[in-house]
Parts: structure tokens; sequence; C-alpha cells
């Protein structure tokens, strides 16, 4: 009986020295962080065909636009190019969606849209295939830059051609730009020098 007693005793002090253990405790998630989306869950098919993985771009800035070749802001093409070339070597990545979606101001086929950029303004930068930006046939891409419930962050909405997303090295969405606005205009160009 004795030793029953004390058996008992040290069952009783070994559970509730466990009870006095600390738990271990999830890290606090945010609403805000909880939410972000990232960009770099996607693949897109080239303008060659060949399969175009974001998540190649972790860690780098990106400019992502929609394009067209006969577009009065075409010209932003060399705009485009020359920071493509400044700032390449600093993590910067330009990616254009050619799209028709705009008074039919884009070539039918994506080597016509490649020779035409190529040719015309030099554009290194990817392009992807032909595409809609906007519309019931809205590519994911651009269901992710445009809508808040994809994006985690906020809606915008492609008015125009040329209309550009900038990302963020962490793949997050940080802000678009119209038509309008250059590519050089210095809100960009300070996103893209602020390491």
């Amino acid at each position: 009986m004795k030793y029953l007693f004390l058996a008992l005793i040290g069952v009783f002090a070994s559970c509730n020295a466990q009870d006095k253990t600390p738990k271990k405790t999830k890290p606090q998630t945010t609403q805000s962080t909880k939410n972000m989306k990232i960009i770099y869950n996607y693949t897109f098919e080239d303008i060659n065909g060949d399969t175009y993985n974001f998540a190649d771009l972790k860690g780098k800035k990106i400019i992502i636009l929609n394009t067209a070749s006969k577009c009065g802001y075409t010209k932003q093409y060399d705009a485009l190019e020359k920071i493509y070339q400044t700032y390449k070597d600093d993590n910067l990545v330009i990616v254009g969606f050619p799209s028709d979606n705009f008074g039919g101001q884009e070539f039918e086929d994506n080597e016509e849209i490649a020779s035409f950029c190529k040719l015309n303004y030099g554009v290194s930068f990817p392009l992807m295939s032909k595409s809609d930006v906007k519309g019931n046939e809205q590519n994911d891409i651009f269901k992710f830059l445009t809508k808040k419930a994809v994006n985690g962050k906020s809606d915008h909405e492609v008015k125009w051609n040329f209309t550009k997303f900038l990302i963020n090295t962490d793949g997050t969405l940080e802000t678009s730009y119209p038509s309008a606005t250059l590519p050089d205009d210095p809100k960009i160009i300070s996103w893209i020098e602020n390491k």
C-alpha cells in the first residue's frame, strides 16, 4: 500500500511538471501577411512557346505590362528597353504581355510580334505569348495583378495598352501606373533604385 501511494504521488508530480513546461506557440500571423499572394506561383507561355516560370525571378523587382505593336504608346518600348539594360544587372526584370484587347492594336501571331519588337525597338526583355489582359478570357497573371481577391492587396484596372504593374522582390504587388505614365517616370525609377 505504501508503494502504491508513493507511485501515485510520483505520477501526480510528473503530470504537474509537464503542465508547467512552456508550450510551443505558432508564429504570429497578421491579417496582412496571411493574405499576401505572390507572383512566383505562376508560369506562362513565352512568345517562343516555352514555359516561363515566374519562380525563377525570386528576389528581383519586376515590371509587368500589357503591350501592343500599333498603339500610340508603342514608342514606350524605347524607354522600357533602356531601363531594362540599365537595371537588369541590379535585379530588375521587365515582362511584356502582348494583347489585342484595346482597339485591335496587336499583330495576329507571336512571331510577327517578336520580330516587330526586336527590329523596331531592340526589345530584349521577356515577352509572353499574345493573350487577353481583361475580360472573360483574362490570363491568370493579369487576374493576379488586377484583382484583390487574387493578389491580396488591391484592385487595379487595365484601361489601355502599356499599363504598368510593379512587383516587389518578395513577389508581392506594389502598385500600378496607367498607360500615360512613362516607364522612366521618377516614381518608377525611384521604386527601382530603392534597395
